[in-house]
This record gives structure tokens, sequence and C-alpha cells, in this order.
């Protein structure tokens, strides 16, 4: 029957040296020191390089700074002359639209000198009570203002006088129609609009046309104390 006791003989005891423990503590501490000891050294040499780095990080930032207020600066001025131009342009087209309008004034006046010498100029053609134009012009709320030019140079130096009344010729609902002196100024009775000059004389006043009626013509008769004329135009209608 075999002993189940381990042999005495499979256990070696071996002695501790002295200086084994001493050589470990040296080993523990030895390494932190060394690694201090190289990051002093690292830093020695490193320290005329950090300070001209820390010196040149500072100048860019000086000129960066710089740089980002001269940005700024041209954005205001980039700014101010953009506003500037906007001015300019919406000065120089008020000023192209001012003598636009003084343009076709003057040229409106030249006109009417133009009418007025050939009138009671003396190689001026002779002639009776007339009317020299008709316009209309577009109102708010469908209405119509006109304008009309009553003329005369036969008797020169005296007064004409009488009443004017006009109705419009046109189509409305595909026939032939005609609108009176007391329809088109919805008002029963009128006997018309007084005119009273020497040369010329304009009249102005608003009329009413149904919305499915189109003009074409206009019929005018100037009354002068049972002298009537009568002039037929075309229906001029100006711009609104």
């Amino acid at each position: 029957m075999t002993d189940p006791r381990p042999d005495d003989s499979a256990f070696v005891v071996v002695p501790r040296r002295p200086g084994e423990r001493l050589r470990r503590a040296a080993l523990w501490l030895g390494w932190p020191l060394s690694l201090l000891l190289l990051a002093l050294w690292m830093q020695h040499r490193a320290g005329p390089g950090a300070v001209a780095l820390r010196a040149e990080h500072a100048e860019l930032q000086e000129r960066h700074a710089a740089l980002a207020a001269e940005l700024e600066e041209h954005k205001q001025q980039t700014a101010t002359l953009a506003r500037s131009d906007q001015i300019s342009r919406a000065a120089n087209l008020d000023l192209q639209q001012t003598l636009a309008e003084r343009d076709a004034e003057i040229a409106a006046l030249r006109a009417d000198v133009q009418f007025f010498e050939r009138l009671v100029g003396a190689t001026g053609q002779r002639r009776g009570l007339g009317v020299h134009e008709a316009r209309f012009h577009p109102e708010a709320g469908g209405s119509w203002r006109y304008t009309l030019t009553l003329t005369q140079n036969l008797n020169r130096g005296a007064i004409t006088r009488g009443r004017m009344r006009f109705a419009v010729e046109g189509v409305i609902a595909g026939e032939l129609a005609t609108l009176d002196w007391e329809r088109l100024r919805q008002a029963p009775g009128d006997p018309g609009q007084d005119y009273a000059f020497r040369y010329f004389q304009t009249l102005e006043g608003s009329i009413v046309l149904p919305a499915d009626f189109t003009p074409q013509r206009v019929r005018v008769t100037l009354d002068g104390g049972g002298n009537a004329v009568e002039s037929t135009l075309p229906w001029a209608a100006a711009p609104d």
C-alpha cells in the first residue's frame, strides 16, 4: 500500500540573499526618478525654443487681430460705397424722370404756343367756332374725365358765348347705340356746359359710360344762341 504523504525530497529551500530587497527598492525608486530627470533635461534643452514659439504665437495673434480689424473696416467701406452708389442711382433715376417730365411740359408748351400763333397770328387761317380736340381720361369708379378745346378766330376781339353738349356713339351688346348728354351726365334736364371765350377755351367735366359700352365717336354740339355748330370726332382715350 502506497503512503499518501508527500515526499519531503520534492521541496527545495532556497536561502534569501541579503542584497535582493535593496536592489528591488532601488529599481522602484530609480525608475520614476530617471523619468523626472529626463523630463527636466528635455525642458532645459527646449527652454529657448519654447520661449521663441510663445513669442511667435503672440505675434501671430496680434497680426490676426490687426487683419480682422482691417477686414471689418474694408467691409464697412464697401457697405458705405454700395449705399452711396444706391443713393446716386436713385437720385439719377429721379433726375432723369424729372427731366423727362420737364421735356414733356416744354413740348406741350411749344405745341400750345404754336397753336396760339396759328390761331391769332396775322397769317393764321380764319376759322369759325369749332372743336379743336376732345380727350377722355379714365377715372376711379368707372367714370371718364373729358377735356374739350373750343376755338374760333373768325371774329377777332369778340366774345363767343353759348352752351356745349355732346353725345357718344358706340356699340353695346353688339348693336350701335348713342348715349346723349343727359344720360352721360346722369342729370336729366341738364342744358349743357356754358362757354365764353375770345380765341379758345378748355371745358372739363366727368361722364359715365355703361360697363359693356364701347365708345367710337363723339358728336359735339355748340349752341351759340340759335346758331348751332356740330362736330364729330373720334373717341380719343388718353392713358391714365
